[in-house]
């Protein structure tokens, strides 16, 4: 279950406590899933989920919750099941000691009903656990950014962050400044050992991107063809902002490029140095080569990640301002 360290120019806790919010988050996940199991196993009647909010650092101790607004449980199919029942139980299983730490969003899973077996509840608890990623992920003890809800639909970060294990963390369209100038990148997954720089290249299902010009791709599509624009630019443009802001901040971490399509295949041909095609053919192999890292988080990867975020662009609003707004509502 990868971390989501910045999603567009939502705000991140991970800006203000790189060091701090990994292992929280790892803990938070087993806490709550050792309850949860524990209900379950029990026979416990168990009340509808309900979302913790957070409340003032300083002024609530690990066992003061306040409750937020109880919200709609709706039980989604999760493609590729096995692959996130073995994901999980990869996390949940894991030995190493996570240290005790205070937080200031708590995430407190309760059943609206009761799954038959061990591995409907595993998918239940992840599924739900992904609403409150993007809730973790754009917003601190002081301030909220509005998230889009294309976001909780989206189907490639889900499965990003359910399949991949925890010691990966995931930029998603992350907005960075570039000489003062906001710049949208595409996806950049930071792994314990390398940098991968991904652009997404899905249009109608079934299409082939032929590869046959520096400026523009042809794009078939049955018996139609058009022209797309060459989505190598796009990749080698982020892979150079990247390289660059790694060079200033003194951070070596290879970087590697990856052109996607979980729904299109890609013809192009020959091969590119250090550029990975992943395609409808290859995408279930290559998620599952990444989610058998078995690498802790490393120095060389949180340094990275710093450089990142001291770059990004944040668009934020108080806590105060959001509670006026929702008042007014």
């Amino acid at each position: 279950m990868a971390q989501l360290v910045k999603l567009q120019d939502y705000i991140s806790r991970y800006q203000i406590d790189l060091s701090r919010y990994p292992t929280q988050f790892v803990r938070l996940k087993k806490i709550q899933w050792d309850r949860i199991k524990q209900q379950w196993t029990s026979g416990e009647t168990i009340p509808q989920w309900e979302q913790i909010e957070e409340q003032e650092e300083g002024k609530e101790s690990k066992k003061t919750f306040s409750l937020f607004n109880k919200f709609k449980f709706k039980k989604n199919v999760i493609q590729g099941n096995e692959a996130v029942e073995e994901a999980f139980d990869e996390l949940m299983n894991r030995d190493d000691e996570i240290p005790e730490e205070e937080t200031t969003l708590f995430f407190e899973p309760k059943l609206v009903y009761h799954p038959k077996t061990i591995e409907e509840l595993k998918r239940v608890f992840v599924d739900q656990f992904f609403n409150f990623q993007i809730k973790w992920a754009s917003s601190t003890t002081r301030e909220k950014s509005y998230v889009d809800p294309k976001f909780l639909r989206d189907n490639l970060l889900r499965n990003m962050l359910q399949w991949l294990p925890d010691s990966f963390l995931v930029f998603y369209y992350p907005i960075i400044k570039v000489k003062k100038a906001p710049v949208e990148l595409d996806i950049v997954l930071l792994t314990p050992t390398e940098c991968l720089c991904i652009t997404v290249v899905e249009h109608e299902n079934q299409a082939v991107y032929v590869g046959d010009g520096d400026r523009f791709w042809t794009k078939k599509v049955g018996k139609s063809s058009g022209k797309i624009l060459n989505p190598l630019i796009q990749l080698n443009r982020m892979e150079t902002i990247v390289s660059k802001i790694f060079a200033e901040s003194d951070v070596e971490i290879p970087i590697r490029k990856v052109l996607l399509s979980r729904n299109g295949f890609f013809d192009y041909p020959g091969a590119i140095y250090n550029v990975q095609f992943v395609d409808k053919r290859e995408f279930a192999k290559w998620m599952q080569h990444l989610r058998h890292y078995s690498s802790p988080m490393k120095h060389v990867q949180m340094r990275a990640a710093k450089a990142i975020l001291q770059t990004v662009q944040t668009t934020s609003f108080n806590r105060d301002i959001w509670n006026v707004e929702k008042d007014l509502e």
